[in-house]
């Protein structure tokens, strides 16, 4: 393939689609408070918007791939830009509810599809150097951590001078410069000269090395989220946390994430990925046990810094070893890795409201060493399967 872009600038166009996913991811939390007031949400009213997000990005994690190994990058991208653009207006400006709930879905869908998206073309854009794949991964996730970050900071700096609805607003139109960006900026040529066979798909959702690295993620993702929807509720009812520094506590889990993965894009070039894991597997291992020790708040606060570290190795180096598996179907792989990723984060959320309820919030580091165990196994398992059919 004849190389038709500029690599910094289509990673500049990666890493700004990844920025803005952070800011979808962060959005509906930020906002919530303010809708509940607006349109007067009783908690089951908000737990279906709260549902409507995740279920937006699951259906935009399995339609990129294809679209990106068939036609490329460009106009996907774009569209994701303005599905979130009209989601984001929607919220800002809807008094009505069926509105509202398109506008979340269309934030979702947006994001799904532009974080598959983005990490499907930096996987793309460095596989000509493979030991560069996984760490330009990790640099591009750290730029969700800045959207994720950024997103209430800039909130509760405006919040005294204008409403969140007005801020939310010209945030939406801010999305006009992406747009302009990506529509001048050339990406690769699409792999596929005709959609993918329906039987090259079976045979990947058949593929058990592909499986075991969705189940990592499946893990992985799963941490996560119970980490960041329930982590501030435990540090107040089990550990006595002040509700502002439980949020000050989750602010750190996810700096740590994020400087991490700037330090993984330059660790990543001198020492093997799958040590990296090993390593970083077992950091959320002690960090967890840090969080089911006797309550002392610098052992907690250790504790989720450890674990945002831990886990942010896990999507680059999984990505990058999915990538050399199917390098010439890396879109279409990634929606089947970022599918079993999000099912994870949603049945695991699922399980710890279940086990809450009937045991308590303090069940949270139960589950949290449960998965961990189950991350060890599955990726020793996992890399035992793979290393005789890529490099490790």
């Amino acid at each position: 393939m004849v190389k038709q872009f500029n690599f910094r600038r289509t990673f500049a166009a990666a890493c700004m689609g990844m920025l803005l996913f952070g800011v979808v991811i962060i959005t509906l939390g930020s906002m919530l408070p303010s809708l509940v007031t607006k349109f007067q949400l009783d908690e089951i009213k908000a737990g279906t918007l709260t549902a409507l997000l995740p279920s937006g990005i699951l259906v935009g994690s399995l339609v990129f791939g294809p679209i990106v190994d068939r036609y490329s990058y460009k106009y996907l991208l774009i569209t994701c830009v303005v599905l979130i653009m009209i989601g984001i207006e929607g919220i800002a400006f809807t008094e009505n509810m069926q509105v509202l709930h398109f506008s979340i879905f269309s934030i979702g869908l947006g994001g799904g599809a532009i974080n598959g998206g983005t990490n499907a073309l930096v996987a793309d854009i460095s596989n000509s150097n493979p030991s560069r794949q996984s760490a330009n991964l990790s640099l591009l996730g750290v730029f969700f951590g800045v959207g994720a970050l950024g997103m209430p900071s800039l909130l509760g700096l405006l919040s005294e001078s204008f409403t969140n609805y007005h801020i939310l607003a010209v945030i939406g139109l801010v999305l006009i410069l992406p747009i302009l960006f990506f529509t001048f900026t050339k990406f690769p040529q699409p792999k596929q000269a005709r959609s993918i066979p329906l039987k090259n798909i079976l045979g990947m959702i058949k593929d058990t090395s592909l499986l075991l690295l969705g189940l990592i993620l499946f893990f992985q993702s799963g941490v996560e989220g119970i980490v960041n929807n329930w982590v501030t509720l435990f540090l107040q009812t089990d550990a006595n946390f002040l509700p502002e520094d439980a949020l000050y506590v989750l602010s750190l889990f996810i700096l740590s994430l994020t400087i991490t993965r700037i330090l993984l894009a330059i660790l990543l070039n001198f020492i093997r990925p799958y040590i990296i894991l090993i390593i970083s597997v077992l950091m959320v291992v002690i960090g967890t046990l840090c969080l089911i020790m006797p309550e002392v708040p610098a052992q907690e606060i250790f504790g989720l810094v450890l674990l945002g570290a831990g886990l942010a190795a896990g999507f680059p180096v999984i990505l990058g070893y999915a990538s050399a598996l199917y390098p010439k179907s890396s879109g279409t792989v990634f929606s089947l890795i970022f599918v079993i990723a999000l099912a994870g984060n949603i049945l695991l959320n699922f399980m710890m409201g279940i086990f809450a309820h009937n045991q308590g919030v303090g069940v949270f580091t139960k589950l949290l060493l449960i998965c961990a165990v189950c991350l060890i196994v599955v990726l020793l398992i996992t890399l035992n399967k793979i290393s005789s059919k890529i490099k490790i």
